[in-house]
C-alpha cells in the first residue's frame, strides 16, 4: 500500500476517533447535567479513560499523528486528520474542559450536592 493510502487510514481513523470522544465527552456533560445514569455512560467513562491514558503515555500527543508524519503529512493543526484547521485549532482545551466540567457535575451528583 503506498504512504498517500495509509495516510489516508491514519487520517480516517484519526478522525473517527476525535467524533467518537467528542460524542462520549458530550454525553458525559449530559450526565452531569441531568443525572442520566446508564450503559451508555459507562462505556463513554471507559472511552475517555483510555483516551486520558493513551495521552498520557503518549506525553499529552496523539500517537496517531506521529503515524501521519511517518506517512507524509506535514506540520499544521489539522494535518493528520481529514477536519479542518479550523475545527481541529483549539480542540484539545475545549473538549479537555468540557470534559473536566462533565467529571466535577457527574461527581457532585453522585455526592448528592446536586439533585
Amino acid at each position: 500500500m503506498s504512504d498517500a493510502r495509509i495516510l489516508a487510514v491514519v487520517r480516517g481513523v484519526h478522525s473517527a476517533v476525535y467524533i467518537i470522544m467528542v460524542a462520549a465527552i458530550f454525553l458525559l456533560l449530559y450526565a452531569g447535567a441531568t443525572g442520566y445514569v446508564g450503559s451508555w455512560l459507562w462505556v463513554a467513562l471507559g472511552l475517555l479513560a483510555v483516551e486520558a491514558a493513551v495521552f498520557a503515555v503518549n506525553g499529552l500527543k496523539c500517537p496517531l499523528t506521529a503515524l501521519a508524519v511517518r506517512y507524509g503529512a506535514t506540520t499544521g493543526y489539522a494535518f493528520d486528520t481529514i477536519l479542518t484547521e479550523r475545527t481541529i485549532r483549539l480542540t484539545f482545551r475545549f473538549f479537555s474542559g468540557l470534559m473536566v466540567l462533565g467529571l466535577v457535575l457527574l461527581t457532585l451528583r453522585w455526592a448528592g450536592v446536586l439533585r
